[in-house]
């Protein structure tokens, strides 16, 4: 980070630094039922006492790679409630609009993932609708005349022709400081400060043509987000969180009532994924859906991480129609410049009876049964 950038967060972590944090510890909630909200003590709570130490990703993930992820919308049950468990960054957002659950976790090896979904919370909740959080998001100025009902891609075909704002940038940047820590009492330390100006710098400087992005394969060419914001299903239907208005107030609505959270953890970890699967038991929620994107791959390729995080999955409650989201690679020509990837759905039920009985050897085995 430069110099004036690391001031600029320090600045901010002493102008925080008389906040009370709320405790950390066990979440204490009643086993009766699930509350319409959680508190900020709560919320944080559970953040900081089911996160593992961070673990580091060959890309910084600030959006997804998968053109294709609304493809299953339609075969998803809707809405159901629950508990929807998730991985990386915002495309989570759309999947939980769709399907409404009670409470959503959103588990990711990065501790920068984290930070980023802290991020998404603030201006979400500091947004009165699309428009405006776009605006805030890239630290453009809002374009004129934009209505309540245009279309993602009229959203950002118009932002995509604001120019940023370095000032608006540190305005922003400063209130979304002052809501995580002054508002909510999240207790962020300074190098989850350098984390989230990391992160926020990043949409800044890129726009809405901000994509992910592997830097020892740097020809590889992957979606924007400008681009995932106007995916659709394969009959052309959107179901994105910007979308419409009503996605994206339904969005607002769980960011402000903490039922969004965000927490550090490997699949094939000791702590993370067990504790989320104790604390729904103990709330008597079932999974409705758990999306892995295609971390498989990579605990197929550290035995026995997958066989840990196949016994984790059997631990959660579920029902018959809780379901796995997972995506995977598709063959690709030999000189090809972008990754082509499926989204899919597997049962969660026969998942494990799979694993259970034997069936589940190899990453191949996984993707067979997918549909």
């Amino acid at each position: 980070m430069k110099p004036a950038r690391c001031a600029l967060v320090c600045a901010l972590a002493l102008a925080t630094a008389t906040v009370t944090p709320v405790a950390a510890g066990n979440p204490a909630l009643s086993a009766e039922a699930f509350p319409h909200r959680l508190s900020d003590g709560q919320f944080w709570q559970l953040v900081s006492g089911f996160s593992e130490g961070g673990g580091t990703f060959l890309s910084d993930n600030f959006v997804s790679n998968e053109q294709g992820f609304q493809e299953v919308i339609p075969r998803l049950s809707k809405p159901r409630g629950g508990a929807y468990l998730g991985v990386g960054p915002d495309q989570n957002f759309t999947y939980i609009v769709t399907l409404r659950p009670q409470v959503a976790f959103i588990i990711d090896i990065r501790r920068q993932n984290l930070m980023q979904h802290l991020l998404y919370k603030a201006l979400i909740e500091l947004s009165h609708d699309r428009a405006e959080f776009l605006s805030q998001l890239f630290s453009r100025p809002r374009p004129p005349h934009l209505g309540r009902n245009i279309s993602a891609g009229a959203l950002i075909t118009a932002f995509a022709a604001s120019t940023p704002g370095e000032s608006l940038y540190r305005q922003n940047l400063t209130a979304i400081v002052r809501r995580l820590t002054r508002d909510h009492h999240f207790a962020l330390t300074s190098e989850d400060l350098i984390s989230l100006n990391y992160v926020y710098r990043a949409f800044f400087s890129e726009g809405p043509d901000i994509q992910y992005f592997v830097a020892r394969v740097p020809n590889l060419r992957f979606p924007t987000y400008g681009e995932l914001a106007q995916a659709t299903d394969a009959d052309g239907e959107p179901h994105g969180y910007l979308a419409t208005e009503q996605n994206f107030r339904m969005l607002k609505d769980l960011e402000q009532r903490n039922l969004i959270v965000p927490i550090v953890g490997d699949f094939a970890g000791d702590k993370a994924l067990p504790a989320v699967a104790t604390y729904l038991r103990e709330h008597r929620l079932d999974v409705a859906a758990f999306y892995v994107s295609n971390v498989e791959v990579y605990l197929f390729n550290q035995p026995p991480a997958w066989q840990r995080f196949y016994a984790h999955l059997g631990a959660l409650p579920t029902d018959e129609q809780s379901v796995l989201i997972r995506s995977y690679n598709l063959p690709a020509a030999s000189q090809a410049t972008r990754i082509r990837l499926a989204t899919v759905l597997d049962s969660l039920e026969d998942l494990a009876r799979a694993v259970n009985d034997g069936s589940i050897k190899t990453y191949a085995d996984v993707i067979a049964r997918s549909r």
